[in-house]
């Protein structure tokens, strides 16, 4: 048995139950590829955002790890912010957690104070530093934890995401229907996020192959528009 690991599935099935009752699942074109035995990716759309995805690898059997990706989009005329959440695992440590509700086109939209706000309460005992691919569309108040092991800080991650999605997904649709166009701003978020060289690492390390791990992060983990 493993806390951490039973934490983290909690959050998500927490999120996929949120997406499921608000959203409609969607199946984008090559996405089957990358669902398998200890791979699992689902997406779903909604009137209030464009794109939800939860991306799991769980090789806790082979390698002793988990690994979650979930990331909404606002629809293109929507100036708010874009939800990701990212965290991997072993049994008993959390290598790495980051959570941000990154800025699209508007700095000032009150999503991204009320983050702001929720996550200056929050403190954690080691803190990563932002390499300058992430340093250019993750916000100030992004949380980047790393080597969590204590039980204080593995329910303050949980309480942390139940609160932060509850709010985006409330939120975000009020946004909707403005005189705005946020693809260039989402695709340079994606494009940025593919520069990331610890995703493909990453994966290599849980097993994944190398030409399927190509074609996911270009096409399937951030996709552009």
């Amino acid at each position: 048995m493993s806390m951490i690991w039973d934490t983290l599935i909690g959050i998500q099935h927490m999120l996929q139950q949120h997406f499921e009752s608000g959203g409609k699942e969607v199946q984008e074109p090559g996405m089957d590829r990358f669902n398998q035995p200890g791979w699992m990716n689902r997406v779903w759309t909604s009137d209030s955002y464009r794109r939800a995805h939860i991306d799991v690898v769980d090789t806790r059997d082979i390698k002793g790890l988990w690994m979650m990706h979930c990331c909404i989009f606002p629809h293109i005329h929507n100036d708010a912010p874009i939800f990701g959440f990212d965290v991997i695992a072993g049994k008993n440590i959390i290598t790495g957690c980051f959570h941000d509700y990154s800025i699209t086109v508007n700095k000032d939209h009150e999503m991204c104070g009320w983050f702001a706000q929720y996550v200056k309460q929050l403190s954690w005992l080691k803190v990563r530093e932002l390499p300058p691919w992430a340093s250019r569309i993750f916000s100030p108040s992004m949380v980047a934890a790393s080597q969590v092991t204590s039980e204080v800080e593995l329910q303050q991650i949980s309480q942390m995401v139940k609160d932060t999605v509850s709010y985006y997904l409330q939120h975000v649709g009020l946004s909707n229907h403005q005189d705005v166009n946020t693809t260039a701003a989402q695709n340079y978020y994606a494009t940025n996020q593919k520069e990331n060289p610890h995703t493909p690492r990453v994966m290599a390390k849980l097993g994944l192959k190398e030409d399927d791990i190509k074609v996911f992060i270009q096409d399937c983990l951030f996709p552009e528009i």
